[in-house]
């Protein structure tokens, strides 16, 4: 008596769910679900004419603009002169809609970065992963990645980086653009000038983008103020978030004489203060700077070395730039007196770049960034004002997230030196990758 075959297994929900989001429509369903809830969220805020989060300075700053008081034009402003564009081009439909534009706008930037993960169309498949792991990284930095101007620096500087070997001009473009917004894509722009053949091609794009920009500054009057986002923090005290903050944080929680934590009305925001702690801010400033110089030598060597000797010149590059990216900007926060947490938007599309073209070396960092980016929101805002009265449990989360930012920064470091260095150039040892649709690495 023979027995008849079992019947096949049917897939759980979560497998379903699983390969629906292997597929376009469940891309885009994702990408239009966590946008349209974000609106209907603040649906009743729109309705009322309101604005959330730094939306209201921004506002001002739209409308005091269109009254003929420009930024950057009339007085020193604490942003570039690029973030102009998304911050007045929403009150174009008038102040009383200005969130609602604000977000279309938005989604239009973080559609622009699935379509450079993915294709126009959503075609490479193989890209899903990182393109989910955008969406997801919006979502845990959410509401600070809908409300600052880290939402649009954050997917100029994906689709920037993912088009650097195919597109390079438009590229350079794009991260020029994306520096004139907020500073830190200057950090892909030195990686890409240590590592990439393209850098010439980048440079004209990048050239020609800060050219008009400046220009158009100059022309309207504002010369003198061009660059006075480089300077006008310069006397502040170490903000409280930051990792440089950490000692007078724990120092106003004990008690300790002159350890306070104190607002600063003029930066709205919540600084340090404490013995050593404008001295503090001072040295890392400096170490930043050291810190760049010797990360950029790194690149430089690994290019002369690794890179060099590699079987397939051009994903050695796009793996080889994407992680001297995140080095240099790691660097930028680690070594930083500032300590936003919109900065998890600097690091956050460099993770995505480097899933989408090295997925073995970059999948546990990436859970990393995921825990850090979950930890910043708790911070802030969900936490912050206890943080703000030096509550233990609060401080302890704001611990946890500059450990791990630590950490990534290290992680970092020491996979650049294990390339750079002699003993570290293994080209012919490394595992083969599986073939990757990746547009950074393989000829268009």
């Amino acid at each position: 008596m023979t027995s008849l075959p079992g019947s096949p297994r049917r897939p759980t929900r979560r497998q379903r769910l699983a390969a629906f989001g292997r597929t376009r429509r469940g891309l885009v369903t994702g990408f239009v679900a966590f946008h349209a809830a974000y609106i209907l969220a603040l649906l009743p805020l729109i309705i009322a004419g309101g604005t959330e989060g730094d939306l209201p300075l921004y506002r001002q700053w739209a409308q005091d603009a269109v009254q003929g008081t420009w930024p950057i034009i009339d007085f020193e402003w604490v942003y570039p002169a690029g973030a102009l564009l998304p911050i007045v081009a929403p009150i174009a439909l008038g102040p009383y809609l200005y969130q609602l534009v604000w977000l279309l706008m938005l989604a239009g930037a973080n559609w622009l970065a699935l379509a450079a993960i993915a294709g126009a169309r959503l075609q490479r498949r193989s890209a899903y992963p990182a393109a989910w792991y955008w969406l997801l990284s919006i979502l845990l930095l959410a509401p600070v990645s809908m409300l600052r101007l880290e939402g649009f620096a954050a997917p100029l500087a994906i689709a920037g980086l993912v088009w650097v070997s195919r597109r390079p001009v438009v590229a350079g473009a794009l991260i020029a653009l994306a520096t004139w917004i907020k500073v830190w894509p200057a950090a892909i722009a030195a990686a890409v000038v240590a590592v990439c053949r393209s850098r010439w091609w980048v440079a004209v794009g990048g050239g020609v983008a800060s050219v008009v920009i400046m220009i158009a500054v100059v022309l309207a009057g504002g010369a003198s103020n061009l660059f006075s986002f480089l300077t006008i923090q310069g006397t502040r005290a170490p903000q409280l978030e930051a990792p440089v903050a950490t000692p007078w944080v724990w120092a106003t929680i004990w008690e300790l004489p002159g350890a306070r934590i104190q607002q600063n009305y003029e930066l709205a925001t919540r600084e340090v203060i404490g013995h050593g702690a404008m001295a503090a801010g001072e040295v890392v400033g400096w170490l930043m700077i050291a810190a760049f110089a010797a990360i950029a030598l790194l690149l430089v060597r690994a290019r002369m070395t690794w890179v060099a000797g590699a079987q397939r010149v051009e994903r050695a590059e796009g793996r080889l730039m994407v992680l001297g990216a995140f080095a240099l900007t790691a660097a930028l926060i680690v070594f930083n007196k500032v300590g936003s947490p919109q900065y998890m938007l600097w690091l956050a599309p460099i993770v995505v770049v480097g899933l989408l073209i090295d997925p073995e070396r970059w999948r546990t960092p990436a859970k990393w960034m995921a825990v850090t980016s979950f930890l910043t929101t708790l911070v802030f805002p969900i936490f912050y004002m206890p943080l703000v009265h030096a509550d233990p449990f609060a401080a302890s989360l704001l611990l946890a997230r500059n450990v791990l930012l630590v950490a990534l920064f290290i992680w970092s470091i020491q996979a650049l030196w294990r390339i750079a260095m002699p003993r570290a150039v293994r080209p012919l040892s490394m595992p083969v990758p599986r073939p990757s649709l990746s547009p950074v690495s393989d000829p268009a």
